[in-house]
């Protein structure tokens, strides 16, 4: 078994205009003033990393991991969530969407879908570069407007949906393994990869690709009130990624998972800081532990009602006290006896062997 290493956090919902939010400088000099020893970095702001560049340049490479490091930091993963979003837009949401492209290709669709690609295939190159092993996205939807099934879908939608996702993902997922990268798909609501379900759909369609894998959150299953722990158990060899982020459901006669169009703070469902919500992180770190996980923990800040900088942080210290550092020997090795294989068969009732 071996230790998760952490804590760290997601750069993305700190980024902003003023300092030290509006550089990499300045924002690895926050996080490691709070105790985080990682950072994992969206891609999609040039002030803080140009994955085009990275994509081609080791020396920008080098320069942006001794940046970090300068800091006492590691780069934990690269994220391209909004790239990534883009892969796969439905028309209702063309307008919305539009804006994480880039100015060249806004208002029209499929040379929308191409950039996202590139920049995809281009995070590979910049994760391999970087001598990381993982990497986190969001898939895109074609069938979310349809989940729920009124009027009836028609037959062969959900399928047909899932197959033109394949195709377009499975360039994305054969560069990043030709990178030696694992592509982490952050299973959440507005995706069509949200469950264990549908990444099982994907994951058929894709011929069970060895780099299709999955940005654990368990956020965004107690929002849906699916068994996040039994989540671990079934799908761990697929977890290449953590994001410790906490959540609380708390239904009443008015509404429930669907939440009647309110806004966050006035969910049922609702994201919080950690520690103030519902999520067993104790349980969840003892299976991280158990499975071997191989990565980092991560932080991944959104709360309805706590300031960001406080959340993050209590969040550097809540993670370091979660961490477990697994054992090098079992508990009950000083109480070994040291038998023989002879010993062996006399307790079995075997004879021996002559």
């Amino acid at each position: 078994m071996q230790t998760i290493k952490g804590p760290a956090i997601f750069l993305a919902q700190f980024v902003g205009e003023a300092a030290p939010f509006d550089t990499l400088d300045g924002l690895a000099g926050w996080a490691a003033g709070l105790g985080f020893r990682g950072i994992q970095i969206p891609t999609n702001d040039p002030r803080l990393f140009d994955v085009a560049l990275a994509a081609q340049s080791q020396d920008y490479c080098d320069e942006i991991a001794g940046r970090v490091a300068a800091h006492g930091l590691a780069i934990t993963e690269l994220s391209t969530h909004l790239q990534g979003q883009l892969v796969a837009v439905h028309p209702a949401y063309d307008a919305l969407f539009d804006g994480f492209a880039a100015p060249e290709v806004r208002g029209n669709p499929a040379a929308r879908t191409e950039w996202a690609i590139g920049q995809m295939t281009a995070a590979a190159q910049a994760s391999r570069r970087l001598g990381l092993t993982a990497h986190v996205t969001f898939s895109g939807a074609l069938a979310w407007p349809y989940l729920y099934p009124w009027p009836q879908r028609p037959a062969g939608l959900v399928e047909a949906a899932f197959a033109e996702l394949a195709r377009r993902w499975r360039p994305i997922l054969d560069a990043f393994d030709a990178a030696g990268v694992d592509l982490c798909y952050e299973l959440h609501p507005g995706e069509d990869l949200h469950d264990g379900v549908t990444f099982e759909r994907f994951l058929a369609a894709v011929d069970d690709h060895p780099r299709a894998c999955i940005l654990y959150d368990p956020s965004h299953f107690v929002l849906q009130q699916l068994d996040y722990l039994a989540f671990i158990d079934r799908y761990h060899a697929r977890i290449k990624a953590f994001h410790v982020k906490d959540a609380e459901f708390r239904p009443d006669g008015r509404q429930g998972v669907y939440g009647g169009y309110s806004g966050w703070a006035e969910r049922a469902g609702r994201f919080r800081s950690l520690g103030d919500g519902q999520i067993d992180f104790g349980a969840i770190f003892s299976r991280m532990a158990q499975y071997d996980f191989p990565g980092w923990a991560v932080l991944e800040w959104e709360c309805a009602l706590k300031h960001p900088q406080d959340g993050a942080a209590e969040g550097a210290d809540f993670i370091r006290r979660h961490i477990i550092r697994v054992a090098g020997r079992a508990f009950d090795d000083f109480a070994g006896s040291g038998v023989d294989t002879g010993q062996l068969n006399a307790l079995l009732g075997l004879a021996a062997k002559g």
